[in-house]
Parts: structure tokens; C-alpha cells; sequence
């Protein structure tokens, strides 16, 4: 990250039929339609949606970081 600049975190959940990375990748690409200046992504947790014994969905917690805009 530059110095002199401001940056904020927010936290985000990316679901996904087919697996972790497809669910961090939503995560990040769906801020990015609306959040100018996307910098850092941290995967903070992940974890699996259980239906009838058989995993039906994959989700990653996101830290998002983007640069504060006056």
C-alpha cells in the first residue's frame, strides 16, 4: 500500500457451487462492479454448506481492502 494514502477493509461472503476459489472470486469481482480501486483481498475463513450429507456449496470470507475517496 502507498504511502500517505487511506485505505478501508470491508468484509465479504462469495458463495460457490463448485469450490473456494470460484467463491473468493465472486466475492472480489462482484465489489469490484460497484468499489473503484480494489487493492488486497484476504481470505479470512472458509467453510461448506452440508445438505442431506452431501456438500452443496462452497463460501470464503473476504477482506476487502480499496482506497478511501475523499
Amino acid at each position: 500500500m502507498a504511502a500517505g494514502s487511506t485505505y478501508k477493509i470491508i468484509e465479504l461472503v462469495g458463495t460457490s457451487d463448485d469450490s473456494w476459489e470460484e467463491a473468493a472470486k465472486t466475492a472480489v469481482e462482484t465489489a469490484g462492479e460497484s468499489l473503484k480501486d480494489l487493492r488486497i483481498a484476504e481470505i479470512t475463513k472458509l467453510d461448506l454448506v452440508i445438505t442431506n450429507a452431501k456438500v452443496t456449496s462452497y463460501r470464503a470470507r473476504v477482506n476487502v481492502s480499496f482506497k478511501y475517496q475523499k
